[in-house]
């Protein structure tokens, strides 16, 4: 059986290929650096993180893209011996109405590109631009070898349904852009917010998939379809042919955005967006994930699921396929390669050398301070995914501030307006101290501050943390000394999707890592000789152990 998700953690927006005996899936990483995720099967049970083609700053530049902007919806495809990569560079959001409506004008830049590769592996081409429409683009390849871009369609205006339908253009492989008018194909069903289409073609009907209903918990993939590419449409006739909006009971909500895959022996699967909440519907601290599972083509030629009607499964069946697992990561990253570990990203900066380095000091990740948390520019935080409710993590860093504006530690982090960060630095009166700084944006109040404690000056310090489902707790020590705790435990909740400001974009997820403040300008780095993030069982107090 298939355990879901397949993806943990901070995975959303799945687009699906089989090249062959291999299983691809590219999946969003908004203001995360390098762009999009791409993980390796062969079995569809077990997957392997192997690559983000977006790497260089011809192909990706997201200084100055707000939080949960960036790089949405990737989708990833095969044809003409190339892999075809389309992806969104969003440098606005604007606000946007709960029901996608009327309520002011709302203006976004969309920017849509596509980049190829004669291998998964790259090196991948610079960026072909596409249109700045709209988002979640998709390219479909059609059995005449004619290829054609389907997207959402933004409608800024007042009054005006904003997510105003599916739009088709053709794209010229000739010219490399897009050519023709493009047509409005899928306005969407009552339930709105129309978005992530994809098309098919099977037994002489074009298939369009999109997800509706919003990226929360009302989320759902409805299927229309049509014998001629431009339409009409009709719908399905369950309309929705995935979801748990109206399943709380459901272990995976949210989910939708979804794309298919046919397996070698001709089995469709659908790989779609979910999310584990804590309990009662409960924030979702592992943000957006992707899960998959069998799906079953009726004598009507519609698509329903392998089970229970609609709904999302926690565990699925498997394919025929042989098992082909992966070998695990190891817990802790020594930092002993000249390349950064490929579960660690950064944030926005196409050029990662002004802010960390592995060679400076071998053997240790340098953080140079840089801008402070929240800077939509150059922030020098080092970060993985959480995937799991219950983690620990531990870092050992050498780092010594001369006054308030440098700091550097460890950090559970969403964004810039969410984020708890154990951190040292320096004060004129108490020394060198470590303490707590908290961004929450579910209080009054925008930040909080523990109590400072002093530590000695000139010896390597180890930072810890403990998170059991909503429970987050600090614990640092002088090496070899014995760990002391922050004296009240933090809300991991907030590292989530649902715990904001109204009218704020959140779709990421949480990270744990290690962060380097100059806000003086000078530059003082941080050392951090290893990182261990170990997932493990809910303990009721992390602090007995």
């Amino acid at each position: 059986m298939i355990q879901n998700p397949i993806l943990k953690g901070f995975n959303p927006d799945p687009s699906i290929l089989r090249v062959d005996d291999d299983y691809y899936i590219a999946t969003s990483t908004f203001e995360w650096f390098p762009g999009v995720q791409i993980h390796h099967s062969r079995d569809l049970m077990h997957w392997k993180l192997i690559a983000r083609p977006l790497t260089r700053p011809s192909q990706l530049n997201m200084l100055g893209d707000p939080d949960s902007c960036g790089i949405w919806a990737p989708c990833l495809s095969f044809a003409d011996g190339l892999f075809y990569l389309i992806y969104t560079d969003v440098k606005r959001y604007g606000q946007t109405s709960a029901a996608g409506a009327a309520a002011g004008a709302s203006m976004r830049d969309y920017h849509n590109f596509m980049v190829t590769a004669p291998s998964i592996h790259g090196e991948w081409s610079d960026p072909i631009y596409l249109n700045s429409s709209g988002f979640d683009p998709s390219l479909f390849h059609d059995s005449d070898g004619r290829k054609y871009l389907v997207n959402q369609l933004w409608d800024h205006r007042p009054g005006k349904n904003r997510f105003a339908g599916i739009v088709l253009q053709e794209y010229s492989g000739a010219e490399h852009k897009l050519i023709g008018e493009r047509v409005n194909i899928f306005k969407g069903t009552p339930l709105g917010l129309t978005e992530a289409p994809h098309l098919y073609k099977r037994n002489g009907y074009y298939y369009l998939i999109t997800a509706e209903g919003g990226t929360g918990w009302g989320h759902a993939v409805t299927m229309a379809r049509s014998r001629q590419l431009h339409g009409p449409y009709e719908l399905h006739p369950d309309v929705y042919i995935l979801s748990s909006r109206d399943r709380p009971d459901a272990l995976l909500q949210r989910a939708g955005h979804a794309d298919l895959v046919e397996t070698q022996d001709g089995q469709t699967y659908m790989a779609y967006l979910c999310g584990r909440p804590l309990s009662n519907r409960g924030a979702c601290t592992l943000g957006r994930e992707t899960a998959i599972q069998p799906m079953i083509w009726g004598d009507d030629g519609w698509l329903r699921v392998d089970g229970p009607a609609g709904l999302a499964q926690l565990q699925a069946r498997a394919p025929n396929l042989p098992p082909h697992p992966f070998e695990a990561a190891p817990d802790r990253q020594e930092f002993n390669q000249p390349q950064l570990p490929i579960d660690f990203q950064w944030l926005r900066s196409p050029w990662p050398q002004e802010l960390f380095s592995l060679t400076a000091r071998p053997g240790h990740l340098r953080l140079f301070g840089r801008e402070s948390i929240g800077s939509l520019f150059r922030q020098s935080l080092v970060a993985r995914r959480q995937q799991a409710h219950c983690y620990s993590a531990v870092t050992r860093i050498e780092f010594e501030p001369h006054h308030f504006q440098q700091q550097a530690g460890l950090i559970c982090y969403y964004n810039g307006s969410k984020f708890h960060y154990l951190y040292l630095s320096h004060d004129e009166v108490l020394g060198k101290h470590v303490r707590v700084m908290s961004s929450l944006p579910n209080h009054m109040s925008g930040d909080a501050f523990s109590e400072p404690i002093a530590i000695s000056s000139s010896k390597p310090m180890e930072l810890r943390v403990e998170v059991d489902m909503e429970r987050l707790y600090f614990a640092f020590r002088a090496v070899g000394d014995p760990w002391q705790w922050i004296a009240h435990h933090f809300d991991a909740s907030i590292l989530s999707d649902e715990v904001s400001a109204p009218g704020r974009p959140n779709f990421t997820g949480a990270f744990v890592g290690m962060a380097c403040q100059d806000m003086s300008g000078s530059g003082l780095p941080a050392d951090f000789d290893y990182f261990e993030y170990r997932e493990r069982a809910y303990m009721a107090d992390p602090r007995a152990d």
